[in-house]
């Protein structure tokens, strides 16, 4: 069967974006086709400065959120990463095995550290090494498929030179994972500032449709959003990012599969905008009375972690065991 594995920063609340770019499809494709591993990924929340308190709260939340939105326990495995300590083990074989130039072209890097210098600050070597620890999280699970955004299709993409290469030095021990997006929803945009993606990180929320927002915030946001200077509804990313970001999200929300289509109904941005904060809302409701639900009842979503951690520490073991021997580590007595 195909393993896959995808995993979520707790770096700030679940987005619109999120829902529609990834967990989505982990929900009603990805657990059902494939033994699948979903994991709030913290220990890559510790990349940047951060509060120890917020970091917890947000990984509670986030896999609450997860599993408010369909993410079966008896389906599929969910977990929080630094619970399965064969991640940190494996990341440091994987440093081993990359190499500093490999790790300096990684372009979230390249941007972060550069915003840094430019403000006179320093970034932590974490963020340079992390991406040997996102490599660690797939291969340790002998990953066929990660389900990604493009902004971590390299990652992805270092994760499968890593592998082919320690097979070629020490032996057949990894699967060579591969990348895979959805075709409709995968990058949705700021709605104030379509030019960029909506990050659960952004500073200023006018634009981003937060999974926990007040519904008639929500609506609220969307009807403020930006469009474009023209005035018919046509879909093209380049010229109109505005009206083309609200069809994507119409279109993922259940409006239909092809943005460019759903233009063609459409004579103005204010039906368009109505209609789309209706589809957002028609998703977010019941996703917020299942959260609301199972966070009145912390010990459920603590039991799911912790069966999920087992489960995923009991196929990551034997893989990581073997990498150490592999690697011509002496096995623990």
């Amino acid at each position: 069967m195909t393993t896959i594995f995808s995993g979520i920063k707790p770096t700030g609340h679940l987005t619109l974006g999120n829902y529609l770019g990834a967990v989505s499809r982990w929900v009603g494709i990805d657990q059902h086709r494939a033994d699948a591993l979903f994991s709030v990924v913290d220990l890559h929340a510790l990349t940047v400065e951060h509060d120890p308190a917020r970091v917890r709260r947000l990984s509670r939340q986030t896999a609450t959120l997860l599993l408010a939105a369909g993410l079966d326990p008896d389906v599929c495995t969910l977990f929080v990463q630094s619970h399965v300590d064969e991640h940190a083990r494996l990341s440091f074989l994987m440093e081993c095995v990359a190499t500093d130039g490999e790790l300096r072209r990684m372009i979230q890097y390249r941007e972060k550290s550069a915003r840094a210098a430019k403000s006179g600050e320093s970034v932590r070597f974490s963020l340079l090494s992390y991406p040997a620890l996102m490599a660690a999280d797939i291969l340790a699970y002998r990953t066929d498929e990660v389900p990604v955004g493009e902004d971590q299709r390299q990652h992805v993409e270092l994760a499968r030179d890593l592998a082919v290469r320690f097979n070629h030095r020490y032996g057949q021990t990894f699967t060579v994972p591969r990348a895979v997006a959805p075709q409709v929803g995968a990058r949705v945009m700021d709605l104030q500032d379509p030019t960029g993606k909506m990050g659960k990180s952004h500073a200023d929320g006018s634009g981003v449709i937060y999974l926990l927002d007040d519904l008639a915030a929500v609506r609220k946001k969307i009807m403020r959003a930006v469009t474009d200077s023209g005035r018919d509804v046509v879909y093209d990313r380049a010229e109109r990012p505005g009206v083309a970001n609200l069809l994507d999200i119409l279109a993922a929300c259940g409006g239909g599969g092809d943005p460019a289509a759903l233009a063609a109904s459409y004579d103005s941005y204010g039906a368009l905008k109505r209609d789309t904060a209706e589809a957002v809302i028609e998703v977010l409701r019941p996703l917020q009375e299942r959260h609301a639900k199972l966070a009145a009842d912390p010990g459920e979503v603590e039991g799911v972690l912790r069966a999920g951690a087992g489960r995923a520490r009991s196929v990551a073991r034997p893989v990581v065991d073997a990498a150490y021997a592999a690697i011509g580590l002496l096995p623990a007595v």
